[in-house]
């Protein structure tokens, strides 16, 4: 018999490179279907889910400020590609019949709702994926950020950040061969290194709220449920 999972409720955090896949630029469908296919295992297992995805494959607000354009401008910008992305992912979920709501902390109501927590906890407790898009709404917080926002509001158990790598390494595994990596490591630990999981302020309201964050590779087909289950390959960010 398959283990249980051991969390309720969980917000899930995708980034924008994510669904790449093998292309330079834009959306994977083969990716969105694996996504939402793992996804829909974990409904299965009675986990309700939130998802936050990022914009980076369509369009990063820093590059207009790095370029000496207007950063708000720019983040506006990134606030509509995580809506696309939202968009794509909710079309991957319905394809399998799971059924899951866009909330838009940027009002577009021909799009999609715009975030209301009354609502999006009645559709989490009616065991829709509840998928939000937008950020925070504001410019210069990350989606990290807007994750983090999310979970707290949401009451989540726990944050899940799928990325690049399986973990949390001292510096980055792709350029330095002696980095090292955490099973587990505690929010301060994070904060007062420097290291490079989820921006300060994301990693503080976390903290704050006791939200325990689990890094591990989305790229891993799997890895999301099987961290669920309290297996796989992760590192638990959480109070020492």
């Amino acid at each position: 018999m398959a283990a249980p999972a051991l969390y309720r409720r969980v917000l899930l955090k995708v980034s924008g490179e994510a669904l790449l896949g093998s292309q330079p630029f834009g959306i994977d469908e083969a990716v969105i279907d694996r996504i939402a296919r793992e996804i829909g295992e974990a409904v299965a297992l009675g986990v309700e889910v939130g998802l936050v995805v990022g914009g980076g494959n369509i369009f990063r607000g820093m590059s207009i400020a790095k370029a000496g354009g207007n950063r708000v401008a720019g983040d506006h910008m990134g606030m509509l590609a995580t809506v696309m992305n939202a968009i794509g992912l909710h079309e991957g979920l319905e394809r399998r019949g799971i059924s899951s709501r866009i909330f838009s902390a940027v009002p577009m109501p021909t799009i999609c709702e715009t975030f209301s927590q009354q609502r999006a906890e009645r559709a989490l407790k009616r065991g829709r994926v509840a998928i939000f898009a937008g950020g925070t709404g504001n410019p210069f917080f990350t989606t990290d950020s807007g994750a983090a926002l999310r979970a707290a509001e949401m009451g989540c158990d726990a944050l899940f950040k799928g990325t690049n790598v399986d973990g949390v390494y001292s510096a980055d595994p792709k350029k330095d061969p002696n980095a090292v990596r955490f099973d587990r490591v505690s929010y301060k630990e994070v904060l007062s290194l420097g290291l490079q999981v989820m921006d300060a302020a994301a990693v503080a309201l976390a903290r704050d709220n006791h939200i325990p964050l689990i890094v591990f590779s989305i790229k891993e087909p799997g890895a999301f449920v099987d961290v669920l289950r309290g297996h796989g390959r992760a590192t638990i960010i959480a109070d020492a």
